[in-house]
């Protein structure tokens, strides 16, 4: 990290978003959290300098205050860590309410408590065929393999109408997206065939059953709700992080289980324990490199002592706020007894994940489900062995080779 001297009360600092070694938390980030809680950083790819707020009081107020605009940041260079903006344009993520507002509402009804616990049953008879994969592979195994990328791209498949022979594609193009490794040709390219693929499908009659998210869409369509590029920015924002998020931050949360053996054992013998727990996971892993995307000041702004510049860019850390002192009692500590737990990892605000509790019952039958049938997993390897994703913007493990 070097910096640029271009003001002596914040200097634009050069972000250059090492990779990180399993949940261990960015250096840099824990600094500003501390010394500068309203910053100015560089990141590796884009053009200029953009703020960064770490409180979680600041995060709260930029994700939420409609003075801060993703709609504003298309069109601009702004400076990123991935080589490409990974949501195509017409996209929810691009989106600034009332029109955020008016694109959530075609996708809401399939991610409501209902919709969300009609996939359980199906979700848990996938997941015990996995495990039951697994064991008749034997031991040793790589979870990464047998569950965590299977699971997370089987269920937000079901749930998106994307039949099983166009799987492999979904993955692959999933993870040239989330990763800054691939560089900018090969990742539009992916977008660009991504995004070809869910046009193609929305294009024809009848492109999902109503009970599939294609089908909502493409309802959504004809009654002429959303246009079809917005239709297929929403798809692919959906199919591709609900895979991989999920299958990093799964993976995450196994890693750190079996690296603290008394919290592993604790929710053992107490399964009920399992949702804070896993609340408590979403708080102190540290699932993304870097932040996500930008916001413009529409107008001056006021946050802390600092006033950002209509025109400026900013950034939020959901893991900084995850990790703020000033909300949560020793934030470093992984904490399952930790009753107060407003963490951010959704994020807030009008972009906050829609998919969350999907997300959120995904991980409870893949933790609970491994610790109930497999009570003697452990790692198979020394731990500085396990393999960790190079460039990733979501992190999480290459391999998690496990013995039982």
């Amino acid at each position: 990290m070097t910096t640029e001297s271009t003001s002596t009360t914040h200097p634009v600092r050069f972000w250059d978003v090492p990779d990180l070694r399993a949940t261990d938390f960015d250096p840099l980030l824990a600094e500003l959290l501390r010394d500068e809680p309203v910053s100015r950083v560089r990141l590796p790819n884009g053009d200029g300098y953009a703020w960064l707020v770490t409180r979680y009081a600041d995060v709260r107020f930029v994700t939420s205050d409609p003075r801060f605009s993703r709609q504003a940041v298309l069109g601009r260079s702004v400076t990123r860590l991935a080589p490409h903006f990974i949501p195509l344009d017409d996209a929810v993520g691009f989106a600034d309410p009332p029109e955020h507002t008016r694109l959530r509402r075609a996708v809401a009804k399939a991610f409501s408590a209902k919709s969300v616990h009609a996939l359980r049953a199906r979700t848990q008879q996938r997941m015990h065929g996995l495990v039951d994969a697994m064991q008749r592979h034997g031991s040793p195994a790589d979870l990464m393999e047998h569950v965590h990328n299977p699971l997370p791209l089987a269920v937000v498949s079901d749930l998106m109408g994307v039949p099983e022979q166009d799987r492999p594609a979904m993955a692959e193009w999933s993870g040239v997206l989330l990763s800054a490794g691939h560089g900018r040709e090969r990742s539009e390219r992916a977008k660009a065939e991504v995004g070809a693929y869910f046009t193609t499908r929305l294009s024809q009659p009848g492109a999902g059953s109503e009970d599939e998210l294609l089908g909502l869409l493409s309802a959504a369509i004809e009654r002429e709700e959303l246009t079809l590029k917005e239709a297929v920015g929403l798809a692919v924002l959906i199919q591709v992080s609900g895979a991989h998020a999920v299958r990093n931050n799964s993976g995450n949360m196994m890693y750190a289980l079996l690296t603290h053996p008394g919290h592993l054992a604790r929710l053992r013998t107490e399964p009920g324990l399992l949702p804070q727990a896993i609340e408590e996971l979403l708080r102190w892993i540290p699932h993304r490199s870097g932040v996500g995307l930008s916001r413009i000041a529409t107008e001056d702004v006021a946050v802390g002592d600092v006033v950002i510049r209509a025109g400026e860019a900013i950034y939020a850390s959901y893991l900084t706020a995850n990790r703020d002192p000033d909300v949560f009692d020793d934030p470093g500590h992984l904490d399952f007894d930790r009753a107060f737990n407003p963490h951010v990892s959704f994020g807030h605000g009008p972009h906050h994940c829609v998919a969350s509790a999907l997300a959120r019952m995904e991980s409870r039958i893949m933790v609970g489900t491994l610790l109930d049938r497999l009570p003697e997993l452990r790692l198979a390897v020394p731990v500085e062995e396990v393999r960790w994703q190079r460039a990733a913007l979501i992190r999480g493990p290459e391999t998690l080779p496990v013995a039982w």
